[in-house]
């Protein structure tokens, strides 16, 4: 270790080493002699050098660093074998006696110190002995000298030194898979990184006049061209602390709970401009922002729908608990809480204009940031998506221990994402040119077992993977009973549904050149093992007759948001036949409600249909929306004969207009056999 990085260790920084008279020796090296300047001048010079001594006293009481400096040099002149030799500390002269002592360089004991020291020399003796004393520990061990670094290292390993320190480094180590950066959540810096900052930002200036002053946020800036942000009456709670895990909430005030009811009613109404009007009344509520942004979308208007999901998660921070953090990985909230299942979706709709935006990095960092949110449950199942980000930005060594650290307790390799981008990582990694040749080897034959095992245990992601790829395959492959038609029809229908996510999601990172060989290479190896009757295959068949049976319903919900075409037609009929709102998707089944919604009084007829308003045109009595009356037993007799009545005085109408009706034949002509291109 160099002399500087011993001295930062130690805390000193140059230059600032208390230094007496004493203790200088001008025989030594010009390395160790000291700065003139630090040192006090002699008796015989006080006389003539009045200020420089006022000066030089009050650097020595002024200077922090040098008495820390002055405790570290006190602590590494004290050995620890001296230490235990020590008499009582409660007699003074033996005290005196030590700190003499313990003063003195072990190179400069033979040497007699000066008899005349100044008196800002004997006050920084003072301040010695006093750091000297507080050196000592209340149990009476001494601390271990600084030039033993290897003493001090052990003691920081100790589990009564710095164990905060060692519970934060451990703790970065276990996260560090899912660790999110706050400069990675803005896309500018991705963007930056691919076209420079010219490009990005291009005659961009920050306007000095009329310049508004918006709260500083981590995950949009606020746009000139929003509405005037007002707190909409969202808020965040702290509901319990537990093993370092904190458990927040939102909360709705009673006027934005009024404002969702006016929500929920513009949805039902299935008129867009409802909701349009319910924003220009609350321009930062949070449903009407996510669903006018899906309207935008289906529109093809993509800046809007962005620029809303960019206001709605605005919205979102400005709310945020001051405990809660985003990139801790430490604070949760419940899905099943209808107030938080906005900010879910928020987050993933945000994330998917990312991706598409050509910001696979930053999609990444929102991706990890929804998968802390609720690990264990991940209702928006990241799992299936955070690989195929992690690949798409080269995140090879994320990836692999990613899949290290929770294959045990999740089970990774049972998915097919996860099965087969493992592979391609690791071939990626053999490719890479800055790798030794031994190890390129060693990741190119992991990644060959691993893609061969894939293929016995998922083969129908084969033809499908192909067929998108825009590749024809060998005529043995498409031959062979085991990659064939009965590849996919036996598949149970919880693996086709994740087959076909995985496909539809990532078949363009399967279309290079070298990765198409090193496929057909394992493809041939697979039959090859088929063929021979590897036991191997047997066993992936019954896992596979036994397993996915039935899909989770997070997976669904997944598949519902990602809208890949060859997924959604593999849902099952009791997710596709119920309706989908989309700004809470698939909603749980066990929500915990904090408020109910009142029930709709329908008044009047000004919000009945076409339909209902061309019955009541005919039949005066109808009302097919009218609510429960309180009524008796002779009223509902007496309208069930009025609409008897009205009934068949309809039927004998129509029966009428309909004998009433003649057709006329049309008129002949008297000379048929005229031109028809002769003028009348």
């Amino acid at each position: 270790m160099s002399t500087r990085a011993l001295r930062r260790l130690k805390g000193k920084q140059r230059g600032q080493e208390g230094l007496d008279l004493g203790d200088l020796t001008w025989g030594d090296s010009p390395e160790e002699q000291p700065d003139m300047a630090n040192v006090s001048p002699p008796s015989s010079m006080k006389g003539n050098n009045r200020k420089a001594k006022k000066n030089q006293a009050q650097k020595n009481f002024s200077n922090i660093y040098e008495l820390i400096c002055d405790a570290d040099n006190e602590a590494e002149k004290i050995s620890p074998d001296e230490g235990a030799e020590k008499p009582d500390l409660n007699k003074s002269s033996d005290l005196d006696k030590n700190d003499d002592r313990a003063t003195e360089k072990p190179d400069q004991r033979q040497e007699q110190p000066s008899t005349k020291q100044s008196l800002s020399g004997d006050r920084v003796k003072k301040k010695k002995k006093k750091k000297k004393a507080k050196a000592m520990s209340e149990d009476g061990q001494e601390t271990v000298p600084d030039d033993n670094i290897d003493l001090l290292l052990e003691n920081l390993e100790q589990p009564n030194g710095l164990s905060l320190q060692n519970e934060d480094c451990s703790s970065s180590d276990r996260k560090s898979v899912l660790y999110v950066e706050h400069r990675n959540l803005n896309p500018e810096t991705e963007l930056k990184r691919y076209f420079g900052a010219r490009a990005v930002l291009g005659d961009q200036r920050p306007r000095q006049r009329n310049r508004q002053f918006h709260r500083s946020t981590w995950m949009t800036s606020p746009k000139d061209s929003w509405p005037r942000f007002s707190r909409p009456g969202i808020s965040m709670t702290l509901l319990e602390s537990k093993d370092g895990i904190q458990y927040f909430t939102f909360e709705h005030s009673r006027d934005y709970q009024q404002a969702q009811f006016k929500f929920l009613d513009a949805v039902e109404s299935m008129d867009p401009n409802n909701i349009l009007a319910l924003l220009q009344l609350n321009p930062y509520h949070i449903d009407s922002l996510l669903q006018f942004s899906e309207i935008c979308r289906m529109q093809e208007d993509q800046e809007m729908a962005r620029d809303l999901i960019e206001r709605a998660l605005y919205s979102f921070e400005c709310a945020f608990h001051p405990l809660f953090s985003l990139t801790s990985g430490t604070s949760r909230l419940d899905y099943l809480r209808p107030e938080n299942r906005a900010f879910y979706l928020a987050l993933y709709k945000h994330m998917m204009f990312l991706e598409k935006r050509g910001c696979p990095r930053t999609a990444l960092e929102y991706c990890k940031l929804i998968l802390s949110l609720d690990p264990d449950s991940d209702p928006f199942c990241m799992l299936l998506l955070i690989d195929y980000l992690m690949l798409r930005s080269r995140e090879y060594q994320s990836l692999l221990q990613l899949y290290q650290d929770w294959e045990e307790h999740r089970n990774l390799s049972q998915l097919p994402n996860f099965a087969f981008s493992a592979a391609l990582c690791c071939f990626h990694l053999s490719q890479q040119e800055d790798v030794d040749p031994e190890e390129s080897d060693r990741q190119r034959h992991k990644a060959d077992q691993m893609l061969q095992n894939c293929l016995i245990m998922f083969p129908g992601v084969l033809m499908p993977l192909l067929d998108l790829c825009t590749v024809q395959p060998d005529a043995t492959v498409t031959s062979h009973a085991f990659f064939g038609p009965k590849s996919q029809t036996g598949q149970p229908p919880a693996l086709v549904e994740l087959t076909a996510l995985y496909v539809g999601r990532t078949y363009s990172l399967w279309r290079e050149a070298a990765v198409m060989l090193w496929l057909e290479e394992s493809v041939k190896e697979v039959l090859r093992r088929v063929d021979a009757k590897d036991p191997v295959v047997e066993d992936c068949q019954n896992k596979r007759k036994q397993r996915y049976q039935s899909a989770p319903r997070n997976i669904h919900r997944h598949v519902l948001l990602s809208e890949i075409k060859e997924a959604t037609s593999s849902l099952p009929l009791e997710v596709t036949t119920q309706p989908m709102m989309s700004f809470d998707p698939l909603p749980p089944l066990d929500s915990v409600i904090s408020y109910t919604r009142p029930e709709r009084q329908h008044v009047g007829a000004s919000s009945e249909s076409s339909f209902s308003l061309f019955f009541r045109s005919l039949l005066p009595n109808f009302n097919l929306q009218g609510g429960p009356r309180q009524v008796d037993d002779m009223e509902v007799a007496r309208a069930g004969q009025e609409l008897n009545q009205e009934v068949n005085r309809l039927m004998v109408a129509m029966r009428d207009m309909l004998a009433n009706i003649r057709f006329q034949e049309p008129p002949r002509e008297d000379n048929p056999y005229r031109d028809e291109e002769e003028w009348d």
